[in-house]
């Protein structure tokens, strides 16, 4: 049975899971013509950390980073009643997957960096877990709309950079 999730009032015919996070469940949708990613907010306990009003911090953070100037997908829609975002869906391999297969180019990391220049100026600090970065192209884009103020123990070069090789950090950590 095909299922459908809307958004607002239009519906989509989703297409698979694409993965689950801290806040939500990422579904790959079509509406007939093209591709999108919906997020449908979940309020599972995440041990952590803690969130106020999820759908507010989507939609704030994603203005947030686009002032910044973070390369990202397109916020389409926001749907406050079903709890549900549709953004542009970015198609490429994540950076995780990157890692995985051994196909990790330098320049990815120089790019990442270079968003961290733009983010740490503004006092912001995002997931860099690698499942949250796409290629395509041969640009690196930040697919998840979350940023933190910024604190050193949870930027980059502290934290984030320990995932985006074949590290003992990453070895332990498996994809659901």
């Amino acid at each position: 049975m095909e299922q459908r999730m809307a958004v607002n009032q239009k519906e989509y015919q989703v297409r698979k899971l694409l993965g689950k996070g801290k806040g939500g469940y990422s579904y790959l949708v079509w509406d007939g013509e093209r591709e999108y990613v919906l997020k449908q907010i979940h309020h599972e306990p995440c041990d952590y950390y803690q969130f106020g009003n999820k759908m507010e911090a989507e939609t704030g953070s994603y203005q947030w980073l686009k002032k910044i100037g973070i390369r990202m997908p397109e916020l389409i829609e926001a749907d406050g009643a079903r709890e549900r975002i549709l953004k542009e869906y970015i198609e490429g391999p994540t950076i995780y997957e990157l890692v995985v297969q051994d196909k990790m180019q330098p320049d990815y990391i120089e790019q990442v960096r270079k968003m961290c220049r733009a983010l740490y100026a503004a006092n912001t600090n995002i997931d860099y877990f690698p499942t949250n970065f796409v290629v395509r192209g041969g640009e690196v884009y930040y697919i998840d709309f979350e940023c933190n103020p910024y604190m050193e123990e949870w930027n980059f070069e502290n934290w984030g950079i320990k995932y985006w090789s074949m590290t003992p950090e990453l070895k332990a950590y498996k994809i659901p």
